[in-house]
């Protein structure tokens, strides 16, 4: 049994449960996820870096953890919430337990509380600042540790999940059973922003017949360019797109230059880029199960979600934009493409890691709009 621990809303609600993983306290937006696995890979997801994660699913843990499932170099969430962890985890690939995974990278956890209740309230009232702790239990003294952090509206967190400088990315999916690697042919030399990059969005692009760099998202268009590449991914990240100005104008001057393809918060800036907006939701979209309709072929995906903004599409009105993908639980954006500027992006993750592999073609429509341009190069 943990020791007890506590989460502070913004609107003065608590929640009293136990600890699990680090000792401390820290501040950050609590959202939810409705994903029934793949927790580890939403924990090392640098797109809920100042997050506090509650899981729907009330069993968590039972798999374990393991280095072959993270998406990035640590643990990104600020705070991890679940009905019930499961210290005795069955997997042959287990490595250490979710509880001793949250330890070892400082990440403090909540267990025993109502989670349907968390959701609902999160639900009615709209994602909130909280404050999670397992050390001080003095709600004052919580409080004002709250009334000071800012959230995430007009600021760019971008700068502290990004990398340092570039390097090349060669390791493709594989087979989790076989260890098999999925490759193709192609060449194509790939400039891929970190605004917050997951692994498998990586992967995949090598699979697909792509040479990667990955860059740090304050990398010039002319450095993009002075690299020649065939294309230019825009990866997913965390916080106000409109706040992460520079990635904006860098995308500004590298549209009709070059392929772009963008997903979640690359489909936001690449949004902004072409002269849309953005606006906060007011729960967001967290999981692995949410209905997609692909608006010109009429196809339902099922998809993998992370985003707490979203683009107007009204702002995108007369500015040569296709709306190509719509939500089918609340009808925002999920997708656009701009044929003459040869830039397409989604909001959802087709990389999954954790969820279902319905959207992984849009990998190869990048493949194909590089390969087009390629010929129209080559004329």
């Amino acid at each position: 049994m943990g020791t007890q621990a506590i989460l502070l809303l913004e609107d003065g609600t608590i929640f009293q449960g136990r600890s699990f993983g680090a000792q401390g306290f820290r501040c950050g937006e609590v959202v939810f996820n409705t994903a029934m696995t793949g927790y580890q890979e939403v924990l090392t997801d640098p797109s809920y870096y100042e997050q506090i994660v509650t899981m729907t699913y009330p069993l968590v843990g039972n798999y374990g953890t393991s280095a072959a499932d993270a998406e990035s170099r640590r643990l990104f969430v600020s705070g991890f919430i679940v009905k019930e962890n499961c210290p005795y985890p069955s997997n042959w690939r287990n490595e250490k337990t979710l509880g001793e995974y949250l330890k070892a990278n400082d990440v403090v956890g909540l267990e025993g509380i109502d989670t349907r209740r968390l959701v609902r309230h999160i639900r009615t009232r709209g994602a909130m600042r909280g404050i999670i702790s397992s050390t001080e239990q003095n709600v004052d003294v919580l409080k004002k540790h709250l009334d000071a952090y800012p959230g995430l509206v007009g600021r760019d967190i971008v700068k502290d999940v990004t990398v340092d400088t570039g390097y090349e990315w060669n390791s493709p999916a594989t087979d989790v059973l076989t260890g098999r690697p999925w490759t193709a042919e192609g060449g194509y030399r790939v400039i891929a922003f970190d605004f917050g990059l997951k692994r498998n969005i990586l992967r995949l692009l090598v699979s697909h017949g792509c040479q990667v760099k990955v860059v740090p998202a304050q990398t010039s268009a002319a450095e993009v360019l002075a690299e020649r590449p065939d294309g230019v991914f825009l990866s997913n990240g965390p916080g106000d797109p409109a706040a992460v100005d520079y990635a904006i104008e860098t995308v500004r001057q590298l549209l009709g230059k070059v392929p772009i393809f963008g997903i979640c918060l690359g489909h936001q800036i690449l949004a902004l880029a072409l002269g849309g907006t953005t606006y906060k939701l007011k729960f967001g979209h967290r999981g692995a199960n949410h209905p997609v309709k692909n608006l010109e072929t009429g196809a339902i995906e099922i998809t993998s979600q992370n985003h707490g903004f979203c683009v107007d599409m009204d702002s995108l009105m007369g500015k040569n934009v296709r709306l190509t993908h719509m939500n089918l639980n609340d009808e925002t954006l999920e997708g656009l493409s701009c044929d003459a500027l040869m830039a397409f992006s989604v909001q959802y993750h087709p990389e999954a890691a954790p969820g279902p592999h319905d959207s992984r073609y849009l990998f190869n429509a990048f493949v194909d709009l590089m390969d087009k341009h390629r010929s129209v190069k080559a004329l």
